[in-house]
């Protein structure tokens, strides 16, 4: 169900405070409600979440059970393996996961840890209540590349700034970049973003001993370990993984990032495709109460680590580094296609592939924040 005291702190540009009151090793300023290093690293799961089966008792059960009720099938249940697996779905609608967590729950008593977006902690309360419900924050380089532009700057970064920071960000995590260069500054990059010292969501960046880009692929590689460890952890506790592979919302299904396939050639995972068709008529807007309608859940058959034999990696690999992207990306993404073409097969025509396979849903740095 819905994707802290930080390290220091940082204020946000058109806050009370001054938008350059940044310092290095104590921090002033207000701390906005954001995904961060500190945040990610508190986050604790657990294997039967209150916090679930509190919003399904008094929220769920009785928006499904009373008029206008909505009808939930989960059709082909008893093909699920005892062991923890990974559900892959399709992403119609803010709250297409609600009925399916319900349902499991309340049929065959699983529970799972959810990917959510970064961007969905930028509220206090939303973010506790991300954190009840069992969910794990996903990060990406986008996202912090969106997001410390947005503290410095007050703003998100245009199409162009966008564009030209993530392949700078790409290249840097190759290489060990030094400190910054003023003349390798791009033009449409603000100086003020590659040259304030300031605490970047959890990570100490000075100019004067690494590159902006640089600092961006230390934190990312930081809080994606956090990340890993967590998935982990949920396996650990017997929990099932929920993961959109689209990355964004669609009625149509599109080409699947390749991070659920990181995570499930690390640990010898289980894939099992899930098609979700009708809820984005029971869930149309923001609202998270349903209207009526009828839910079907298709479950698929298991595609088993044994099964995928031509994407195994046979050498250690740390997920979503630049390293392992480079080397492995191929396998990567082969096994998504997979599975999103298994995902395809589950669902109705409206629901299915778009002849291109992209996405209908947001796109560029607005997807982040």
């Amino acid at each position: 169900m819905p994707s802290s005291t930080s390290w220091g702190a940082y204020a946000l540009p058109g806050a009370a405070t001054s938008p350059r009151r940044f310092d290095i090793l104590g921090l002033s300023g207000e701390t906005p409600a954001v995904l961060d290093l500190p945040r990610l690293e508190r986050i604790r799961l657990t294997a039967r979440p209150r916090g679930q089966r509190v919003v399904g008792y008094a929220l769920l059960m009785p928006n499904y059970r009373l008029p206008p009720r909505v009808r939930i099938d989960l059709e082909g249940l008893d093909r699920l393996p005892k062991e923890p697996v990974i559900f892959a779905m399709n992403h119609t609608d803010r709250y297409n996961y609600w009925p399916f967590q319900y349902r499991l729950w309340r049929t065959a008593g699983r529970f799972t840890a959810t990917w959510v977006k970064g961007k969905y902690y930028q509220n206090p309360a939303v973010a506790k209540f991300m954190e009840l419900m069992n969910n794990i924050p996903t990060v990406s380089r986008g996202y912090l590349i969106a997001r410390d532009f947005l503290n410095v700057m007050g703003h998100p970064p245009s199409t162009e700034q966008y564009e030209t920071l993530r392949k700078r960000v790409r290249a840097a995590a190759l290489k060990a970049p030094g400190p910054y260069d003023p003349a390798e500054a791009p033009k449409d990059v603000p100086r003020p973003l590659l040259t304030t010292r300031r605490n970047m969501l959890g990570h100490a960046f000075d100019p004067a001993h690494e590159s902006w880009e640089g600092a961006v692929d230390a934190l990312f590689r930081a809080m994606m370990r956090r990340f890993v460890e967590l998935n982990a952890e949920a396996f650990d506790k017997g929990l099932d993984l929920l993961v959109f592979p689209q990355g964004t919302r669609s009625i149509r299904l599109s080409r699947g990032h390749i991070g659920l396939a990181q995570i499930a050639l690390r640990y010898r995972r289980t894939v099992v495709p899930v098609g979700c068709n009708g809820s984005d008529r029971v869930y149309p807007g923001s609202a998270p109460v349903a209207r009526g309608g009828h839910i079907v859940y298709r479950i698929g058959e298991p595609i088993r680590f044994e099964d995928v034999a031509r994407y195994h990696i046979g050498e250690s690999f740390e997920p979503f580094t630049a390293e392992a992207e480079e080397a492995h990306r191929e396998r990567f993404q082969g096994l998504m296609d997979l599975v999103m073409e298994r995902i395809n097969e589950l669902l109705d025509p409206p629901y299915q592939f778009r002849e291109d396979r992209e996405s209908e849903g947001v796109a560029g740095s607005s997807r982040f924040v």
